[in-house]
């Protein structure tokens, strides 16, 4: 599976916003998030390759909605650990990490609540294994991800977000379905990312494809993800699992929103039948 790649650094004092070119994702990324109250940061999907990777038993791998704030909590951590990066030399690195978790927790529980404007329904769906299987290489990310579901310890390793709505802020809107009804019928995939620690297990995918099945249950026809042009990885991804190409971000909207231009990609999910 494709691997993460790239993300902007920051610094105590100044965060800047994040470059992910659609989710983002340490082995994998997709969708970047800004990190704020009233808006949550949407991001396009990102990716690159790496080496190396560790493998997982797929076996004890848990993809579905989260639910519990621990776990959201824990989502938000794998966030900013794969859509950040700090320079070695910045002042209070531990301070910054927790205060962009703090921001995007609060976002994502308002999310997942019901309570913001413009969007129908959001769910946070988690890859998540069991912290005895990845302990021994993972040492950062089970201390930093970890939450407990019925007296087990397990860490989220990939997230993302399903959004049904019309559009997502300060991104391409999707064309289909079009006419009355399109708000209940349209989906956007974002915040897309995998622990780096696990890139090339194949997690994006499963993870895209979990979203896949609850978009279906919610009624979903059409589904769409940004991503960044030059994020190849990412692209070959999505156009693995059914995504083709339906629009591009203007150049002039991309420098005036200092981000890698994006592509919108669209993939039809069975309508049910009534």
């Amino acid at each position: 599976m494709a691997l993460l790649s790239s993300t902007p650094s920051l610094s105590f004092a100044s965060p800047s916003r994040p470059a992910n070119s659609n989710c983002g994702l340490s082995f994998f990324t997709f969708n970047t998030t800004q990190f704020s109250r009233r808006q949550r940061p949407i991001a396009s999907s990102h990716l690159s390759s790496t080496l190396d990777t560790n493998p997982i038993d797929k076996s004890s791998l848990n993809l579905a909605e989260a639910f519990s704030e621990e776990e959201l909590w824990a989502a938000a951590c794998l966030r900013v650990r794969s859509f950040y990066e700090f320079r070695p030399s910045a002042y209070g690195i531990r301070d910054h990490r927790r205060y962009l978790a703090e921001r995007e927790f609060e976002a994502l529980k308002e999310r997942v609540a019901g309570i913001r404007e413009g969007f129908r329904r959001v769910s946070c769906i988690n890859a998540t294994l069991p912290m005895s299987q990845i302990s021994n290489f993972a040492d950062d990310l089970c201390s930093e991800c970890k939450f407990s579901d019925n007296g087990e310890e397990r860490v989220v390793v990939g997230t993302l977000d399903l959004n049904q709505c019309i559009s997502l802020p300060e991104e391409i809107t999707g064309m289909k379905p079009e006419g009355i009804g399109a708000d209940f019928a349209r989906a956007y995939l974002s915040n897309v990312c995998v622990a780096k620690e696990l890139h090339r297990n194949g997690l994006g995918y499963w993870l895209v494809a979990k979203s896949k099945i609850v978009a279906q249950d919610w009624g979903i026809t059409d589904l769409y993800v940004h991503v960044a042009v030059d994020n190849e990885p990412a692209k070959n991804l999505y156009m693995k699992i059914g995504f083709v190409y339906e629009d591009d971000e203007p150049a002039w909207k991309a420098r005036f929103l200092d981000r890698p231009r994006r592509l919108l990609l669209w993939t039809g999910l069975p309508g049910i039948q009534l």
